[in-house]
């Protein structure tokens, strides 16, 4: 476990909704501290279409992006990131240079499936 982290219950692991979406928009975020872009992400008729940022613009560009799954957290309150209001956590992990590497299914999924 790394320093500093409690232990999580399964219980309160369980009260995290992770989905999966598909990204429908991607535009530039020139207001962003470091290079980003907005996302809108459609999770399917339960959830609809939420907003979110990744600064993801290492290994993606937006074409790479459209229509691409991706795993996010939906249940976080909104953040406002600048001039941009954030409704979801789009999920991703470091690389060596510590870029964003994003989180995605490896197959093909229906939008909206909970991770368990």
């Amino acid at each position: 476990m790394p320093a500093g982290s409690a232990p999580l219950s399964y219980a309160e692991f369980q009260r995290v909704d992770v989905r999966v979406g598909r990204i429908v928009l991607v535009e530039d975020f020139p207001a962003a501290r470091k290079p980003a872009f907005t996302l809108q992400i459609d999770f399917g008729a339960d959830i609809g279409v939420k907003k979110s940022s990744a600064r993801a613009t290492k290994h993606y560009s937006k074409e790479q992006l459209l229509h691409r799954l991706v795993v996010a957290v939906v249940n976080f309150p909104p953040k406002q990131i600048g001039p941009y209001m954030s409704e979801v956590l789009t999920l991703g992990v470091p690389d060596g240079d510590g870029e964003v590497v994003l989180l995605v299914p490896e197959q093909d999924v229906p939008v909206g499936g909970r991770m368990f």
